[in-house]
């Protein structure tokens, strides 16, 4: 099966369920700076998965395969620090954490399939 839309990808699919946990999670809160980059990373994720797949060669989806990667890890990493400040409590860190790293795995696939090509 051709994935013709990026929209029927689901890793991006995936990426903007995890946009919209975190722009919601954090939608209230007064750290700006934090709120604001931990919501920049994430939707990070998806955009650089989409602008990837519309620019059809396989070298620069690749590439902003691997930025989105990398934001991921941002977000994990931003993750560990909202819970230990209290913005979020373990179960919402377990479930955006594993969501987060399910998608960088599913990236790294990914890239691993384009390699390939």
């Amino acid at each position: 099966m051709t994935i013709e839309r990026f929209e029927d990808l689901l890793v991006w699919q995936k990426a903007k369920e995890l946009t919209v946990i975190v722009y919601s999670i954090f939608r209230e809160s007064r750290d700006f700076g934090f709120r604001d980059q931990i919501q920049r990373a994430s939707v990070s994720i998806m955009n650089n998965i989409a602008e990837g797949f519309e620019r059809k060669g396989a070298k620069e989806y690749s590439r902003f395969l691997y930025i989105a990667k990398g934001s991921a890890g941002e977000v994990r990493s931003m993750l560990y620090a909202a819970v230990e400040l209290g913005y979020i409590d373990k179960e919402i860190f377990d479930r955006c954490y594993n969501l987060a790293e399910e998608i960088s795995k599913m990236l790294a696939g990914l890239i691993r399939k384009i390699g390939e090509r």
